[in-house]
């Protein structure tokens, strides 16, 4: 069940039972309109104790997502599709109030997450023709159109493993193509890292993490000053936080805690040289990155060298699952000299996520 668009807020979702959930809501009457059944559906859920991940605000629910696994035979118009685990996105809804910002993003990027961890070859959603908005997020997330349900009349839209978009980020997110080289290292000092990634070393549980994430989406800025440019656009990074209090302990603080997939890399300035307007530059950035304009202007005016670089989040390690400086150290993994020039074969970089204790196969296909 779909409606809406997308809309980006700061604030944090949650995951909450349905009986938690103000079935009068004015949100939900989009979804009674097209499914006549739905306050009983509601009411059947609440009763079985089923949780959504939410996101209210002074005027209500803005977003509501309900993920179902299941194993059952789908009836198309056009074919019938065999019975196998998949993930159902059962319910997603995003407020037209947030159209055109990255909540959306964040939602149907947890919803990925999930059926990454469920490990089944197939995620799918069901909705109307008449919802263009969420259409176009779902296509921009890998989802295509493969037939009309029987029963409905619902296009529905399926993401499959074995069956990526590689040439996109975001289609085969959160999966990376294991096609590539070589990777790189974006170290990030502790105030900045913290802000922009989730340090995952003070949440307790994924449920945190998913709730932190999803309010400030997937896509992320990270600006810099490298003295030569070592990042390329469709390489993987991991990324390494830099701890700046006292130096006593600062080879076990500091870490690498997550990794990510460079969809952009822009010089802005090279040896002194403005490549890109200040205009330009702030435009890029947008509203992705940690730094208000002013600092932007601040950083354009004083840094010699300035990189922007734009990437997919595809994971973070998790609590106890960082690794510190120490052990990247100690593995043969740090070569001396400011990591900006570190650069990673294949092997290392599956080592790293290794390292993290990450199921390696489940987040590269080969």
């Amino acid at each position: 069940m779909i409606d809406g668009g997308g809309k980006y807020m700061a604030d944090k979702f949650h995951w909450c039972k349905f009986s938690n959930c103000k079935l009068s809501d004015t949100f939900f009457d989009s979804l009674r309109s097209d499914y006549p059944e739905f306050d009983a559906w509601f009411i059947k859920k609440s009763e079985e104790g089923k949780e959504a991940f939410v996101f209210e605000d002074e005027h209500g629910i803005g977003v509501f997502l309900y993920l179902k696994p299941e194993c059952e035979t789908i009836e198309l118009v056009e074919r019938s599709l065999p019975a196998e685990q998949r993930l159902k996105i059962g319910t997603l809804k995003i407020a037209d109030r947030y159209q055109g910002q990255r909540i959306g993003e964040g939602a149907v990027g947890v919803a990925l997450w999930r059926w990454q961890a469920e490990k089944c070859d197939e995620v799918y959603v069901t909705v109307f023709e008449k919802h263009k908005t969420m259409i176009s997020l779902l296509e921009y997330f890998g989802f295509k159109c493969i037939g009309t349900k029987k029963d409905t009349g619902e296009y529905l839209f399926r993401k499959s493993r074995r069956n990526l978009d590689f040439s996109d980020a975001y289609k085969a997110f959160p999966f990376i193509s294991g096609g590539f080289e070589k990777a790189g290292i974006i170290p990030i000092e502790d105030i900045y890292h913290d802000q922009l990634f989730l340090f995952s070393e003070l949440k307790g549980n994924k449920l945190e993490v998913e709730e932190e994430i999803a309010g400030n989406g997937i896509t992320k800025v990270f600006i810099g000053s490298p003295n030569s440019n070592k990042y390329f656009v469709g390489e993987p990074v991991v990324i390494y936080r830099i701890y700046k209090q006292p130096l006593n302990g600062r080879t076990y603080r500091s870490a690498v805690t997550s990794y990510a997939f460079l969809t952009k890399v822009e010089i802005i300035k090279k040896s002194g040289q403005g490549l890109q307007s200040l205009d330009d530059f702030i435009r890029m950035a947008g509203n992705k990155t940690v730094f208000s304009a002013t600092e932007l202007n601040e950083l354009y005016r004083t840094k010699k060298n300035l990189v922007m670089l734009e990437m997919t989040y595809n994971g973070a390690f998790g609590k106890g699952h960082n690794i510190s400086h120490a052990e990247i150290k100690g593995s043969g993994l740090w070569f001396g000299g400011h990591p900006y020039g570190y650069v990673y074969n294949k092997t290392q970089f599956i080592q790293i996520l290794e390292m993290g204790d990450t199921d390696v196969q489940n987040v590269i296909i080969d």
